[in-house]
C-alpha cells in the first residue's frame, strides 16, 4: 500500500503535527507556486518510501495562513520539520530527492 502525504490546516495542525509521536516533514505550498508543484511528487515519494520513520504533510498558505505566519514562512515552497511538538529544521526552495534527503537523513534514519 503507497502512503501519501497528509494535509493539514490551521485547525488541524496542532493534532496531526506537533502532537504526533514521529516526526512530520511539512511542506508549505500554493497552487500558483510552480517550484511548489516540482517538489509536490518528490514528497510523496519521500511519504511512501519512509512512512515507518516520519510523516509529510503539505499545508496550502493561502487557505492557511495562520500556521504560515506563526512559523515566519516567507518564501515557498518552505519544507519544515517539527519533532517532539517543535520546529526542528526549515529547508527552503525546491531540491531535488537527492538533497531532501540529505537534508532529512537524520529524521529518515530514525536518530
Amino acid at each position: 500500500m503507497e502512503t501519501q502525504a497528509i494535509t493539514v490546516t490551521d485547525d488541524s495542525f496542532k493534532t496531526l503535527v506537533l502532537a504526533a509521536d514521529s516526526p512530520v516533514v511539512v511542506d508549505f505550498w500554493a497552487v500558483w507556486c510552480g517550484p511548489c508543484r516540482m517538489v509536490s511528487p518528490i514528497l510523496d515519494e519521500i511519504a511512501a518510501e519512509h512512512a515507518d520513520k516520519l510523516t509529510v504533510a503539505k499545508l496550502n498558505v493561502d487557505e492557511n495562513p495562520k500556521t504560515a505566519e506563526r512559523y515566519k514562512v516567507m518564501a515557498i515552497p518552505t519544507i519544515a520539520v517539527f519533532h517532539n511538538g517543535s520546529l526542528a529544521k526549515t529547508i527552503v526552495g525546491a531540491h531535488p530527492k537527492a538533497e531532501l534527503e540529505r537534508q532529512l537523513a537524520d529524521y529518515i534514519s530514525g536518530s
